[in-house]
């Protein structure tokens, strides 16, 4: 997914479903970490693709705290 789409579709989303979604990119990131150290990894560029969606992630999450407030 593209990181326009990526930040759309976050967009529309509440702090609780944010907060879910980074739960499990912060559980894909930890395996693909895992896989890497063990040499079962093939792609290693999806680690950069998941940390980056996590920083997007915790983005869209910052700015829905300050339009809350």
């Amino acid at each position: 997914m593209k990181s326009k789409e990526f930040m759309n579709n976050l967009n529309g989303k509440s702090l609780a479903e944010l907060n879910d979604e980074l739960v499990a990119a912060k559980k894909e990131l930890f395996n693909l970490k895992f896989q890497n150290a063990t040499n079962q990894l093939d792609n290693t560029s999806r680690i950069k693709e998941v940390r980056r969606n996590i920083a997007r992630i915790q983005t869209a999450m910052s700015v829905e705290q300050k339009a809350a407030n």
